[in-house]
């Protein structure tokens, strides 16, 4: 799309995680961080920005589009390596926001626990980017208890999940959510006395 004159173009990066699979997030970025040339499939790139939300209105539907709003890229050699270790974060996003609905625990089939949250992240010209968490173990347990309204650090990844919806008429569409996955959560507003702060990594649970 183009804004006052200024391009912004659309792709899917694919970020390797510690299991071998990999996170296809999409990015957003302008015409100005890149030559025309640059952006080709297959092409290794490092980029830094901001996890940003949009309403998308379909016909009476309204839709929350996420994406990576990037800021700055960094064009890697065809000879370096991208290796996924425990020392090396390939993927790391810092939130610091507002609990604006309330948290939904529930247990998988398996017995692991987990927490919705969605997030109100405030940014520049009074806006609000609203963005989709999900807490685990004792993060999630402890999450299920804050009210709308509390103010949250949260350290993570953002990652993408496939599933399918399916329809009145018995038709199955094949979709892609886009979540941040919560490794450390801390409560940082301290006016109400019955929040404490709770900081787990999610690799200890």
């Amino acid at each position: 799309h183009e804004i006052y004159g200024e391009k912004f173009y659309s792709f899917d990066l694919s970020v390797p995680r510690l299991s071998g699979n990999a996170d296809l997030i999409p990015v957003t970025i302008s015409e100005r961080l890149f030559k025309e040339d640059e952006l080709v499939v297959d092409k290794k790139l490092r980029i830094e920005g901001q996890f940003r939300s949009y309403n998308s209105f379909e016909g009476e539907k309204n839709k929350l589009i996420l994406t990576v709003f990037a800021k700055d890229i960094e064009f890697l050699s065809d000879d370096e390596e991208i290796v996924v270790s425990k020392d090396f974060v390939s993927n790391e996003i810092t939130l610091i926001g507002y609990i604006c609905k309330t948290p939904i625990y529930r247990q998988t089939p398996f017995g692991r626990e987990i927490s919705d949250m969605l997030l109100a992240v405030n940014r520049a010209y009074n806006k609000s980017d609203y963005i989709p968490s999900i807490a685990w173990g004792r993060n999630a347990r402890f999450s299920q208890n804050l009210p709308t309204g509390t103010e949250v650090k949260i350290v993570g990844r953002v990652q993408s999940r496939n599933y399918e919806k399916k329809y009145e008429d018995g038709t199955i569409e094949n979709k892609v959510a886009y979540e941040v996955s919560i490794a450390s959560l801390e409560v940082i507003n301290q006016d109400n006395e019955f929040i404490k702060k709770e900081e787990v990594s999610e690799e200890a649970v």
